[in-house]
């Protein structure tokens, strides 16, 4: 019995210290300033679409990875993911104010393609090894991502600090050269150990079943394209993140412009504990509650929260990044989820890396809405209040969309 908890823990284990790697892509925001000032002259839109760039491709290559999993395995996969990723960070490092560009196709495109490898591959794994827990299991594993951004926090920072100066981005450029070698080491390493379990594998006394209390289908990914809730489900995850990744984005330059500039690095460790914490919270209420719910209540909370952004000062400012990124949190475990169910678990690489394709869509839109509103904001944050007005609304239209998911009526 032990043999068979620890063949089960392994995969989990790996695909946790992989997923910590995957969380730098949440502390865009300590890399923003120096890099929108030092490399784009100033021009925070053109900054952020490195960062939009890397979850859009990350949402792209999620959907490819799936399928090559499914030919040469996950840990292949996962490795060779890793080491495009560490490639890209590392050759960020030599983008410069000549060459801005060399860095969206660097830590962007190159970042994102091997996060999208990495990230749909290690989720569809657990959940195969757990599927009587799959909201805990995905809810376990992406928590890990959002917490990476806590653990990488304080080292980007320091880093920035060791190699940087204020006329330059080298501390920023610098600290991906640092990152990428620690990509290259912790995916092939934890690579080593992701596999999936024997076909026809289900844990003693498990009985598969859907949320109709039908047993499940597994769908090939080309019968989800023909699955008209396979677009109701990728346009809601592309207008629920919205709220969340503008957050992500600008956590430090707001509470900069709130006159937080002391603690604003408090900003980026709040929304990305709480998108940590949020991740396994939810997954965890959804196994009880259901998807559907779990979703419409985040989507009613997001939609509050993002009007709230000009109303809170001082300190309270840290308290509604966190609760904005505890809600964002929640999608990122519950959708992943939520597919698996409608569509079987056997193909969830493949399936939700095409579900991911809003959520790349959503991390352009939300990018450069967010970026052109603090571009006309400046320091007055007051003026960026438009764009978290378009994100409450996208989370009301989402919520239209989940309701049209009737799961108990899949053909």
């Amino acid at each position: 019995m032990n043999q068979k908890k620890t063949k089960r823990l392994s995969p989990v284990i790996a695909s946790i210290a992989i997923q910590l790697c995957l969380g730098t892509a949440y502390i865009w925001s300590v890399f923003q300033t120096g890099i929108a000032t030092h490399l784009f002259g100033g021009k925070n839109a053109s900054a952020a679409l490195t960062f939009s760039l890397l979850l859009a491709i990350l949402s792209l290559s999620s959907g490819l990875g799936g399928k090559l999993q499914a030919k040469i395995g996950p840990r292949l996969t996962v490795i060779i993911g890793g080491i495009i990723l560490g490639a890209g960070f590392f050759s960020a490092s030599f983008a410069s104010s000549d060459y801005p560009w060399l860095l969206w196709l660097t830590y962007g495109v190159m970042g994102g393609l091997g996060m999208g490898f990495i990230y749909s591959t290690t989720i569809a794994c657990a959940q195969r090894w757990y599927p009587d827990k799959r909201g805990f299991i995905t809810g376990l594993i992406v928590s890990a991502l959002g917490f990476g951004g806590v653990v990488f926090t304080p080292l980007v920072e320091f880093l920035i600090k060791h190699f940087g100066n204020d006329t330059s981005a080298l501390g920023e450029l610098s600290s991906f050269k640092v990152l990428g070698i620690i990509f290259v080491v912790v995916c092939t390493v934890g690579g080593l150990f992701i596999k999936n379990p024997p076909v026809g594998f289900a844990p003693e006394g498990w009985t598969p079943k859907t949320n109709g209390g039908v047993e499940a289908k597994e769908y090939l990914p080309s019968q989800v394209l023909r699955n008209p809730y396979f677009y109701f489900l990728t346009i809601a995850l592309m207008l629920a993140c919205m709220g969340g990744l503008m957050m992500i984005g600008f956590a430090k330059p707001i509470a900069i412009a709130k006159d937080m500039s002391d603690t604003a690095v408090m900003g980026v460790f709040a929304i990305t504990f709480f998108n940590s914490f949020g991740r396994l919270f939810w997954g965890i209420v959804s196994d009880k509650l259901g998807r559907k719910k779990t979703i419409v209540l985040l989507l009613i909370a997001t939609s509050v929260l993002a009007l709230c952004v000009n109303l809170v000062e001082g300190y309270f400012v840290y308290g509604l990044i966190a609760l904005i990124g505890f809600a964002y949190g929640g999608f990122l475990s519950t959708f992943p989820a939520f597919t698996a169910d409608l569509f079987g678990a056997k193909n969830n690489a493949t399936n939700y890396g095409m579900v991911l394709l809003g959520f790349g869509a959503g991390a352009i839109a939300s990018s450069y809405i967010a970026g052109h509103f603090k571009d006309v904001a400046k320091n007055n944050i007051d003026l960026m209040f438009p764009a978290f007005v378009i994100a409450s609304a996208a989370a009301l239209i989402a919520i239209v969309f989940i309701l049209l998911i009737k799961p108990d009526k899949m053909k």
